[in-house]
């Protein structure tokens, strides 16, 4: 027995292990360790090929990129001529209409610089005045300081010729007036002068703003007449002739001045002349002037911009005319297309952003745009907008 008891537990050491069930016990739990496992390892195979599917998609798209970014195929095809010229021709409307507004600042600015002036003169002899009225009253204090301001009837009682002292007295009576008097006038001097500072001021913050606005202008035509010159640096040479040959500033010349029937001075062959001699002059001048260049803001007499042409030329005649297109028009009798004649003024584009002077035989002579000159050229060749005869 004893021996048996001491072989029993080796035989159950030897005895063979079952396999367990699945999903019983302990060893469930151990299959869904290696489960976890397997599933643990297949989702960090997933992550790290979606990675790499990421990667390679950044890349070619970098690449693609690239590509794009250097190779000219995907460029913005080139303009033709004709286009450069449109879009120069636009660009040189857009720069004569801010240059009529710089025109227009620039006039206000003097009228507020002329303005300020005078105010600040008038306040000067005010102040003058002012002053001289302070010293007369001052004298008239300290002449009553030296006289002991004493009573009249105690003047009186001292005095020792009493009738002199009356003729004092009356004397008196009529300073104090005029003392009163002058008071009073400092102090209206006083108002007026603080209401000239007060337009001065009001002058200055003006001023202030109309050169902001001509500087606002002035950027205004440069950046337009900028963009429009590098435009045109992309034609050929020939394309670039032909332009300035057939712009906006294209010269029609019919006829020499002065020649054919019924020509007068300064009047294209077969033309009518002039209305009167003004507008002969005003013609002769503008015929005068021709192959001067064209310089944004200029009124002569070297070089002019379109509306500064039309003011010399009626000034040279005695007329005188506002700065701008938009105040020539209505300076005058408005005139329609067929009854034009020469030395009319004839505007163009709705804004009324160009204008040159009529000469006849549906000629004007006009400052075209930057990088032109006063020319002879059709009125057709521009929208008409409307005219205006000067008086």
């Amino acid at each position: 027995m004893g021996q048996k008891d001491e072989d029993a537990p080796v035989a159950a050491h030897r005895k063979p292990r079952k396999r367990p069930l699945s999903g019983q016990g302990g060893a469930s739990g151990t299959s869904g360790a290696g489960r976890t496992a397997r599933t643990v390892r297949t989702a960090a195979t997933l992550r790290t090929a979606a990675t790499l599917r990421t990667a390679a998609t950044l890349a070619l798209a970098g690449a693609a990129t690239a590509t794009a970014a250097g190779a000219p195929a995907t460029a913005a095809p080139r303009p033709t001529a004709a286009q450069v010229k449109a879009e120069v021709d636009r660009l040189y409307q857009q720069a004569e209409a801010a240059t009529e507004r710089y025109n227009g600042a620039k006039v206000k600015a003097a009228e507020a610089r002329t303005s300020l002036t005078r105010l600040r003169d008038e306040a000067a002899r005010r102040t003058e005045r002012l002053n001289t009225s302070r010293d007369a009253l001052g004298s008239v204090a300290a002449a009553q300081y030296r006289s002991g301001g004493l009573d009249p009837a105690v003047q009186l009682g001292l005095s020792s010729n009493p009738e002199t002292f009356l003729e004092g007295a009356s004397l008196a009576e009529l300073a104090g007036t005029r003392q009163a008097a002058m008071v009073a006038g400092i102090r209206g001097e006083l108002g007026q002068l603080a209401g000239l500072r007060a337009r001065a001021g009001d002058r200055i913050r003006d001023l202030g703003a109309r050169q902001a606005e001509l500087a606002r202008h002035k950027a205004t035509v440069q950046k337009k007449i900028g963009a429009a010159q590098r435009l045109l640096d992309r034609l050929s040479a020939a394309q670039r002739a032909e332009y300035d040959g057939q712009g906006r500033g294209a010269a029609a010349d019919s006829g020499t001045p002065g020649s054919g029937p019924g020509a007068g001075p300064g009047q294209p062959a077969g033309t009518a002349p002039a209305p009167g001699s003004r507008a002969a002059a005003a013609v002769a001048f503008a015929y005068g002037a021709i192959g001067k260049p064209y310089v944004w803001g200029s009124t002569g007499p070297g070089s002019f911009d379109c509306s500064g042409l039309t003011q010399a030329a009626w000034r040279a005649a005695g007329v005188s005319l506002p700065r701008t297109t938009y105040t020539q028009i209505n300076a005058g009798q408005r005139v329609s297309r067929d009854r034009l004649a020469p030395g009319d003024l004839v505007f163009f584009f709705s804004g009324i952003s160009h204008v040159g002077i009529y000469v006849g035989g549906g000629q004007m002579i006009h400052a075209p745009r930057p990088g032109s000159a006063v020319k002879l050229a059709p009125i057709d060749q521009m929208p008409f907008a409307g005219a205006t005869r000067p008086a």
